[in-house]
């Protein structure tokens, strides 16, 4: 699909249809985009389509009325829009009538809502259908290029999750997964690094290659590098996703219903994947470091044990009560791993916990730390864009529930405060810097009908890392 922008005013066009966004107030000099919207102020509506004939051939036309001007509103409209768009071929859309804040909102809304209005995983399907939708057009004489290239690199960025995240776990293995991360940050001019199971257990990473040591499909550890600073030693912002690529529960055994969503256990390495060649793709000015541990947690005769005792790269050992909490086992190693780079700030991205869906359900992903300036900086970036994010809590007193009688702490903290207790494991690996822990279990992925990946939270990530590079 291709965007372009054009400084001037919109004219009848054969083969494209039209889009005319305009404001409660606006009076509009063409006579069908007038009349359609005379009809939505009319009937208090906010959306409104209608054929029409233009030389001879059958033209449609949409006309979009925006009258709540926050972010949210102008996102939903975007995409009952997009719904409509998609289903054209090429589409011109008039925003003469904006005013210039409102036109950089709507080129950014309605670019990301056309991506995901058409995006479709049919890989593997017999009979694929393409999108209809080749070409759209945004007459403006405003300044909105930067939204344009923000949105696009969005979709980029949602697409390569979505993508990673909705392939089966016999194709997204994780030598696949470290594979594709690798190509993902060449063809954005990044650098990659793949660490295999010898290197993983020469540093240390015994915890998550206890996770790793049930399945035949080894461990890897994803190093990918961007330096987009002017000055290449500028502290780096360092994103960390844990990529499960099909989680079994190990020795205990998950419930077999919806067993196959669990591929989905790797949504947090795609997001952080697709986040970093997203900046990458929009030339941030800032550094960067991507941090992927993956493997497969299955059960066989060399899977850890509930009962079993490891040591993590840190030095600490951990006493594994339900090999089920295997994430936070290979993130711990990654988060120590990440010390390295004296990072600037740390965020890891997993589908941690069932706990946060029980606290937030499906709408709003989890965010809990160590510093409150880093987690008000992502609240503040799900708020502009709109990817809904609430803090939990992470009193020291919830590590009363990690004690364990032969280990220096154990993997569960049992029932009660279940997101919390795993991020409050994770900040005993994250004492040396800034950290931020985003838990998406609720949010990464769609079940039933619409099953499939959302691409969350890469629009919150990037347009963290986008305030982060104008600071």
């Amino acid at each position: 699909m291709e965007f372009s922008i054009k400084a001037e005013q919109l004219q009848p066009q054969r083969n494209s249809s039209l889009l005319f966004v305009c404001t409660a107030n606006s009076k509009h000099d063409n006579s069908v985009a007038g009349t359609l919207l005379s009809q939505l102020q009319q009937q208090q509506k906010d959306f409104i389509t209608a054929n029409t004939v233009e030389q001879d051939q059958v033209q449609s036309i949409a006309v979009v009325c925006i009258e709540n001007e926050d972010y949210a509103s102008i996102q939903k409209l975007a995409a009952t829009a997009a719904s409509w768009a998609k289903e054209q071929t090429r589409v011109n859309v008039d925003l003469s009538l904006l005013p210039e804040v409102l036109a950089q909102q709507w080129v950014l809304a309605f670019t990301i809502a056309v991506g995901e209005a058409g995006y479709c995983f049919d890989t593997f399907k017999k009979d694929s259908k393409p999108t209809l939708l080749e070409q759209i057009n945004y007459y403006t004489v405003h300044a909105v290029n930067e939204s344009l290239n923000k949105g696009e690199a969005i979709v980029y960025g949602m697409n390569i999750c979505k993508d990673l995240s909705n392939a089966p776990g016999n194709l997204c293995t994780p030598d696949y997964l470290a594979s594709s991360a690798a190509q993902i940050a060449t063809d954005v001019g990044a650098s990659a690094r793949i660490m295999s199971t010898a290197d993983i257990q020469e540093m240390g990473m015994n915890a998550l290659l206890a996770v790793a040591q049930g399945s035949s499909a080894g461990a890897y550890l994803v190093e990918l590098q961007y330096r987009g600073a002017s000055n290449a030693e500028d502290k780096p912002v360092v994103l960390v996703g844990k990529g499960i690529t099909f989680d079994s529960g190990g020795i205990s055994l998950k419930p077999g219903a919806a067993m196959d969503e669990m591929k989905f256990d790797m949504c947090g390495a795609a997001a952080v994947i697709g986040t970093f060649a997203a900046a990458a793709k929009l030339k941030l000015p800032l550094n960067l470091v991507a941090i992927v541990p993956t493997c497969e947690n299955m059960p066989s005769g060399h899977a850890v044990k509930p009962g079993d005792i490891v040591k993590a790269m840190n030095g600490l050992n951990i006493e594994v009560l339900n090999t089920d909490a295997e994430g936070r086992l290979i993130l711990c190693d990654a988060l120590t791993y990440a010390e390295r780079f004296q990072p600037k700030a740390v965020i890891d991205v997993a589908t941690l916990t069932g706990a946060c869906i029980i606290a937030l359900g499906h709408v709003a992903q989890a965010v809990l730390g160590n510093n409150q300036s880093v987690i008000d900086q992502i609240l503040q970036a799900a708020a502009n864009i709109n990817d809904k994010t609430w803090q939990l809590p992470l009193f020291d007193e919830y590590k009363e529930q990690l004690k364990s009688n032969f280990a220096d702490l154990q993997n569960i903290g049992g029932r009660p405060a279940g997101t919390i207790t795993a991020a409050a494991f994770l900040s005993c690996f994250t004492e040396a810097y800034p950290w931020a822990h985003l838990d998406i279990a609720g949010t990464a992925w769609h079940s039933g009908n619409n099953k499939g990946a959302t691409g969350r939270p890469v629009p919150l990530l990037l347009e963290y890392l986008i305030r982060q590079a104008q600071a």
